[in-house]
């Protein structure tokens, strides 16, 4: 069991000011596997001090000696990656592999593509008679998820420190001991204190402490709508800048030339990556009418594939990661069938064979419609929704009924057209016929969705402040 009794901050292990700490809940077996302290409003507070008494120096380090910290975490990271991939395997329930090859390979990808953009991007820029400045913004609280835990981190923390930022991260509760490992390396790196420091705790203290905080000149969010909202609220008091990365409701419109195996397959698996726990996860999947047969069928036989069990053996399909998760989403199959769509594979029963863990079968449901609360709300489990359309605009218009726009996906044999079809989708990433993850590309959505973008140069501008030098011309000689 790793057993943490230490918060980081100011460049030192010191103890919590409540002296009570959190359990670390195996999502497969039910059972305790760390320990991490309960932080209060004073442990985010001292953080925040030594955040803000770092930053001015941290700003002014070198860009790419900055990248030089940034690259030798990536090693630490590396090193200690097959310890990163089981203990994340535990915490959210992903099946091992992917855990190494997504929820570690990215993070390592994200330290070092930041370690490269320190060392070039262009922090100044002559404009006519102006010199532009980006500058850090400041201290950055950075509030991250359970879904994806490492890989939020890194996205938050490396854009920023590159930037010339100091941080107070705030990791998910209910997945946080990647966050302690990702501070022991920081700390064996010899990052400069209180350049980045690490609070446990839960949202409603340590969370809104942050961005209730004047000192705390940015806020970056990535989890629900529901939580976004309420950071938004509370750092609006301050003025503070606000970057959200919050719920989807994706649609994968299949077009009526595309290649309908190919696509469905493809649709379902992105679906349920990590158990359906991903917020660009295409659960709406619009298909032609007239096909609306043999998709469905295709849907339900790929789900078939997908076998529940233990994430550390061959399973496919992992657990949820909680138990508070797992009756969320079985009420959300029960409403589904209550509201009249047709039930084409999986449901709310536990599935066979697992006495423990909070395993959810892969369900497919048939015959949805728009109203639908299956196809409105984020459920975040593994449910696949196959709605059906008349015509292309009628596509676009469904797709876009949704108060999100994170993600989509467009499948078609004609490129162009499908590249028509994704201009009219109110969402901020588009795959088309399966365009692979682009972490040089910006990430973010529409509407409720959030705003902001992570990832690429895009994630790191987020982070900087514009300034403008007017100079006075030179006088002709």
């Amino acid at each position: 069991m790793k057993a943490y009794e230490k918060l980081y901050i100011d460049g030192a292990w010191v103890s919590g000011s409540g002296g009570k700490s959190i359990d670390v809940i195996n999502a497969a077996t039910e059972e305790v596997m760390g320990r991490i302290p309960e932080g209060t409003v004073a442990d985010a507070q001292a953080a925040i001090a030594a955040a803000r008494a770092a930053f001015d120096g941290w700003a002014a380090v070198p860009a790419a000696r900055r990248g030089e910290y940034l690259a030798a975490i990536q090693a630490g990271i590396k090193a200690r990656a097959d310890e990163f991939a089981r203990t994340i395997t535990g915490e959210v329930g992903v099946p091992y592999k992917l855990a190494q090859r997504v929820m570690v390979g990215n993070p390592v990808n994200t330290f070092g593509m930041y370690a490269a953009l320190a060392g070039s991007f262009e922090f100044e820029k002559t404009v006519g008679n102006s010199l532009i400045v980006r500058e850090p913004v400041g201290v950055v609280g950075a509030i991250t998820p359970w879904n994806f835990p490492l890989h939020q981190i890194a996205l938050k923390v490396a854009a920023a420190l590159a930037a010339g930022c100091t941080v107070v991260l705030k990791p998910s509760e209910v997945a946080p001991l990647n966050a302690f490992m990702l501070a022991e390396i920081i700390h064996e790196v010899g990052l400069p204190k209180g350049v980045f420091n690490l609070v446990s705790g839960y949202g409603p203290v340590v969370g809104e402490a942050l961005a209730a905080s004047p000192e705390v000149d940015m806020i970056s969010f990535t989890g629900s709508t529901r939580a976004g909202k309420r950071v938004s609220e509370l750092a609006a008091q301050t003025v503070k800048r606000v970057a959200l990365e919050l719920g989807g409701k994706s649609a994968a419109i299949i077009l009526d030339d595309a290649d309908l195996a190919t696509a469905v397959k493809a649709t379902v698996s992105y679906c349920y990556l990590n158990s359906g726990q991903t917020c660009a996860a295409t659960t709406r999947m619009l298909v032609p009418a007239s096909r609306y047969e043999e998709a469905a069928k295709i849907a339900t036989e790929v789900a078939a594939g997908f076998t529940v069990g233990d994430p550390m053996g061959d399973a496919r399909l992992g657990p949820l990661i909680s138990a508070v998760q797992r009756e969320r989403v079985r009420a959300y199959i029960n409403k589904g069938i209550e509201e009249g769509a047709q039930l084409l594979t999986g449901g709310a029963e536990p599935p066979e064979g697992q006495p423990r863990g909070y395993f959810v079968k892969p369900t497919v449901f048939g015959k949805v419609t728009p109203a639908m609360t299956i196809a409105r709300e984020e459920i975040f489990g593994p449910v696949l929704s196959i709605l059906t359309y008349r015509d292309e605009a009628d596509a676009v218009r469904i797709a876009n009924d949704s108060v999100y726009g994170l993600a989509g996906t467009i499948w078609s044999k004609d490129e162009e057209r499908a590249k028509a079809v994704a201009r009219r989708v109110r969402a901020g990433q588009i795959d088309i016929n399966g365009g692979p993850f682009n972490p040089m590309a910006p990430f973010g959505g529409y509407k409720q969705s959030g705003n902001g973008r992570e990832s690429g140069v895009y994630g790191l501008e987020e982070f900087l402040e514009y300034k403008s030098l007017q100079l006075r011309p030179a006088k002709a000689a």
